[in-house]
Order: C-alpha cells, then sequence, then structure tokens
C-alpha cells in the first residue's frame, strides 16, 4: 500500500526521474572517463557492452513499476549484478551506486533496502582504493559510507514524512466522513422536529378543534338543530383543510394557505376569517422568503388555536407589521389570560408556545408573550428582514 501511494505521489514521481537521469549521466562520464583514461584494450568490449546492458536494464525500471514484485526484485537484482561487474572490470563506475540506493530503498523492504546499501557502499569503497592506485586517503573510506548514510536518511526522513502525511489525510477523511454522519443525524433530529411542530400546529390542533365541534353538535342536536348542523358543517370544514395539510407533509410544500397563492397577507387573512378574527396589515409589504412566510403562518395557526382552546375569548386580531429592519406578526385576544412569567418558569404551556419560540429562533427572531390573568394575551414574533436563511443562501 505505501510503495503504490509513493507511485501515485507526484514528488515521488519528479524524485525518480531525476535518480534516472543523475544514473545515466553517471553512467555516461564513467564510460568516457575509461575510454579517455585507457586506450582500447581487451577489456574495453566488454566495458562498453555492459554499460549499454547496465543502461537499458535501467530503462525498463519504470514499466516494472516501485511494488516489490518478484519481476521487480530480479530486475533490481540483474542490475546490481551489471554494475558489479562493470566495477570489477573498471573501478571508475563505482559512483552509478547513488542512483541504486534510492532504487533499492524505494523498491525494496526497509532490511534488505539497508543491506544492499552496505554491500554497494563495500564496492564503492573497494573501488575507490583501487584508483588510488595504493595510496591511502581516508576520505577514501569515509567519503563513501557518509554519501550512503546521508542518502539512506534523506530518504527515510522523507517517506516517514509522507507516510505521516498520509496517516494525517486519512484521519481528516475519517473525521469528515464522522462530521457528515453527525450532521445528518443532527438534520433527522431537526427534520423530526419541525415535523412535530408541523403536527401540532396544524392536524394536532385541528382534531382537537373538530373534537371540540362535534362534542357540542352532540349537546345542541335534539334542543337546537340548526346550530348543530352548523357545527358539524365548521367541523367538516376544519378537517378538509387538515386532509389538504397532510397531503401538503407528504409532498413537503408549504402550508395549504401559502401553496393556494396570494402570500402571506392573503393566507393569514384567509385563517383569520376562519377563526372569527380581525387582520390588518402595517407598513409596506416587501417579499419574504417562503421558510419566514411558512413560520409566521404556522405560529399564527397555533396562537388562534391556543385561543380558540384556552382563552375564552370574545375577540382576537392578527396585525401583520413590516418595519425598515423586521417583520412582525402580533396575535392579540381579550380572553382570560394567564400569568406568563409563572408559565415560563413552570413550563406547563404545553407544545404550543415552546414550538413558535423555536420556529421564530430557527430564523434569528424572537417571540415574546405579554399577558395577564383576566385581560387576555399578546403574543408577538418579530424576524429579521435579513435572516440567516437568507445570508447563508
Amino acid at each position: 500500500m505505501e510503495k503504490h501511494a509513493m507511485e501515485q505521489d507526484p514528488d515521488a514521481r519528479w524524485l525518480a526521474r531525476v535518480m534516472h537521469i543523475a544514473f545515466f549521466l553517471l553512467l555516461g562520464a564513467s564510460l568516457v572517463r575509461f575510454l579517455l583514461r585507457h586506450p582500447w584494450e581487451d577489456r574495453s568490449p566488454w566495458i562498453v557492452a555492459l554499460s549499454g546492458a547496465l543502461a537499458s536494464l535501467y530503462l525498463l525500471g519504470p514499466v516494472l513499476g516501485t511494488r516489490a514484485t518478484p519481476r521487480r526484485i530480479a530486475w533490481l537484482c540483474t542490475v546490481v549484478a551489471v554494475w558489479v561487474l562493470l566495477v570489477v572490470l573498471a573501478p571508475s563506475f563505482a559512483w552509478c551506486a547513488v542512483p541504486l540506493f534510492y532504487t533499492g530503498l524505494r523498491t525494496l523492504p526497509p532490511r534488505a533496502a539497508l543491506a544492499l546499501v552496505a554491500l554497494l557502499t563495500a564496492f564503492v569503497v573497494t573501488a575507490q582504493v583501487q584508483l588510488s592506485h595504493g595510496g591511502f586517503d581516508p576520505n577514501l573510506l569515509v567519503a563513501p559510507p557518509a554519501v550512503a548514510a546521508i542518502a539512506t536518511a534523506v530518504f527515510v526522513h522523507a517517506q516517514r514524512q509522507a507516510d505521516r502525511q498520509r496517516a494525517l489525510i486519512d484521519d481528516l477523511i475519517r473525521t469528515r466522513r464522522e462530521l457528515a454522519a453527525i450532521e445528518r443525524r443532527e438534520g433527522t433530529l431537526a427534520e423530526r422536529q419541525r415535523l412535530s411542530m408541523e403536527i401540532h400546529d396544524t392536524l394536532a390542533q385541528g382534531l382537537s378543534s373538530q373534537q371540540m365541534l362535534l362534542q357540542a353538535a352532540e349537546r345542541t342536536w335534539d334542543a337546537d338543530p340548526s346550530t348543530a348542523r352548523r357545527h358539524v358543517r365548521t367541523a367538516e370544514s376544519i378537517a378538509e383543510r387538515n386532509l389538504a395539510e397532510a397531503r401538503r407533509f407528504v409532498h413537503d410544500l408549504a402550508p395549504a394557505d401559502l401553496a393556494e397563492g396570494g402570500g402571506l397577507e392573503e393566507a393569514l387573512r384567509t385563517l383569520a376569517g376562519r377563526e372569527s378574527a380581525a387582520f390588518r396589515v402595517d407598513g409596506a409589504p416587501v417579499p419574504l422568503p417562503e421558510r419566514v412566510q411558512s413560520a409566521l403562518l404556522r405560529i399564527a395557526q397555533g396562537a388562534l388555536a391556543n385561543v380558540r382552546e384556552h382563552a375564552a375569548a370574545r375577540s382576537a386580531a392578527l396585525t401583520l407589521t413590516y418595519l425598515d429592519d423586521q417583520v412582525v406578526l402580533d396575535i392579540a385576544d381579550d380572553g382570560r389570560g394567564f400569568d406568563a412569567s409563572a408559565a415560563r418558569q413552570s413550563g406547563v404551556r404545553g407544545h404550543g408556545l415552546p414550538a413558535m419560540r423555536v420556529r421564530a429562533q430557527q430564523l434569528g427572531g424572537t417571540l415574546t408573550v405579554e399577558s395577564t390573568p383576566g385581560e387576555g394575551t399578546v403574543l408577538s414574533v418579530a424576524i429579521p428582514l435579513s435572516t440567516p436563511l437568507e445570508a447563508g443562501a
């Protein structure tokens, strides 16, 4: 795996090309030096032939790849054997070992590669001693091992750096996948919460209203049949709206009132008419994102459902106000009211108000409730005109 990764690394391929060029330069320089220093003699044909064979063999290296396959190892052994013969016949070919160091380190496992480097270094030292014609020079014993050690250390360091970088990249990829999985889970939870609020604000409220109307119809059926039939017709209308909402949930569309066209103002006016509430618009209307329109309509539905079920109000009013930097929706009633501060502390107001507050917060807005026992309730939701949703778009 690591050898294959090195083969795919652009820097490794670049270094391999440099080493190939260096090998052929050293091989050519060694051959020229031999022919200049030694007139044509019996070993000259062998030197030329072996040089050509070594060059041809080395050209096959890139074709075989860099992994330690049997063919690659056999090729490397053949190259080293031909080089050894050349060094025995002409010690001036010894410095061709430097590119061979790299080839061995890149191809073989660590221990085998170090053994090959030691063997090549021994031949280089022997060749340099022969070239010195018997004169002792400490550099001849120190320089080749030093060069071999430097080349090996540089290669091993580079390989370890590459391994660490690959490990880091693998960790980053794994972390990115984990984050993506977490985001998917969070998205699933958020969608569940959204559906919970949608169902509470529409289907659950509608079913509750139908139940109350049908119970009222049952109580008045004998004494006041016309009123009972009116309750039944109203329950039928609510059931029709709930069916439309259920279909919108299946298709993940906007609220039914918005889907019918006309925008938020028309949807709120229709809702207010169904709930016998007043409605007005203040300020100059501006286009609102669909998410904002849907959230405001859902909040209005939930708030009016609370008025109908809990407030015992004689009247209610919706006011949609467009300001310079935000849109505000107020729902006011003259019902029995409640202690808003005590309700916030005890958390006994059910799912409705928390769901409305979450809707507003998801759009960067706020929801406030002002109520006093016996004096009615005013619910106000304010959404900035530049919402987080728009900023991220």
